[in-house]
């Protein structure tokens, strides 16, 4: 089959960018789209030009590093796909496509396809974690944990921090991706010590990075790779409010009595 790719080309952070045509006369419907982008690369590193930089790994869609808009569309038309995953099969013979960046405030252009999502680790380092003893590793079952709490902490932790939900908000929030982290921890028994404290301080590391706010638009949910519920989002929000609540009534309490 034979494309076009309409790629976004942009030297460094700051520089100014454009869109350059590409042309793969020969590509296989088995291809993914990075083995495209490979084999375009290939093309122009011959021809002495510079390749393409984009983002990949793991090619599984596990590690969340191959985000890009494409058509429009993060990771392309395919539901609850990552870009290493989607396949030429899925376009048809003739087609003009458009690939670009993530187009979010928090994720600076550093390369043609490659931005910086350092933001997210950010959030992370705010308070995405347990604190727990060291040493030997305690019985499987010495814990127990509602099947319902396990199997939603484990939707949440589905999330693979790629940021689609983010570049498909009309907003630029990033607030389906912390309430996955929040509540992956937040509903199993090891993350309740920190509970209050980490939504605090994750909502507030998510602020300072210069993330919008959520308007329930929806478009995070539809363009996740994992389907990550924004029921989560409410789960954040109601932990947040109780968190910021309740030493308040309890101080209160105290004074009344």
């Amino acid at each position: 089959m034979k494309l076009v790719l309409r790629v976004w080309r942009q030297k460094e952070r700051g520089a100014p960018g454009a869109f350059s045509r590409y042309e793969a006369p020969d590509a296989s419907p088995d291809m993914s789209f990075l083995e495209l982008l490979d084999v375009i690369n290939e093309h122009l590193i011959v021809s002495g030009e510079q390749p393409i930089a984009f983002d990949h790994d793991c090619r599984e869609g596990i590690c969340g590093s191959c985000g890009m808009m494409i058509d429009g569309v993060a990771h392309g038309p395919m539901k609850a796909t990552a870009t290493c995953q989607l396949h030429l099969r899925h376009f048809r013979d003739g087609d003009e496509i458009q690939v670009e960046p993530w187009r979010a405030a928090a994720f600076p252009v550093i390369k043609d396809l490659v931005v910086d999502r350092g933001a997210l680790d950010h959030i992370i380092a705010a308070g995405g974690f347990v604190t727990a003893q060291t040493g030997s590793a305690p019985d499987g079952n010495a814990i127990l944990v509602p099947k319902r709490a396990a199997e939603e902490a484990m939707d949440a932790a589905a999330c693979i921090g790629c940021g689609a939900c983010i570049a498909a908000c009309p907003n630029g929030s990033a607030s389906l991706f912390t309430a996955a982290k929040i509540s992956h921890l937040g509903l199993l028994p090891q993350g309740q010590p920190e509970r209050a404290r980490r939504v605090v301080a994750m909502v507030a590391q998510m602020d300072r990075e210069g993330f919008g706010n959520c308007s329930w638009h929806g478009e995070c949910e539809a363009a996740c790779p994992k389907s990550i519920s924004i029921d989560t989002i409410v789960r954040m929000n109601r932990d947040w409010l109780a968190a910021c609540i309740m030493p308040k009534e309890k101080s209160r309490s105290e004074e009344g009595g």
